[in-house]
């Protein structure tokens, strides 16, 4: 199964520039329950998260977590997400 990646950062960032193919879904947006973009996904799809340093993609992993999805990663920042991806 192909990773979803989330960007955490807030839209001015993901602007900015992102990993191809990541959803800009803010921090805050998380938090506040599953986002709408990923309701349907099975708790067992890859998630791949990253934000600039890892710590909100770091929030955002325990918080999926938490909504009971299984394979969470901690992609720390956009480069790092793109070198895994490689």
């Amino acid at each position: 199964m192909k990773p979803v990646i989330i960007d955490v950062r807030e839209p001015a960032e993901f602007m900015a520039g992102h990993a191809e193919g990541a959803l800009n879904i803010p921090l805050d947006g998380i938090a506040s329950g599953i986002p709408q973009e990923l309701e349907q996904l099975p708790k067992d799809q890859p998630i791949i998260v990253y934000c600039m340093s890892g710590q909100r993609a770091g929030r955002a992993k325990a918080m999926f977590e938490q909504y009971e999805f299984h394979d969470v990663t901690n992609g720390i920042n956009e480069s790092m997400v793109k070198q895994s991806l490689k």
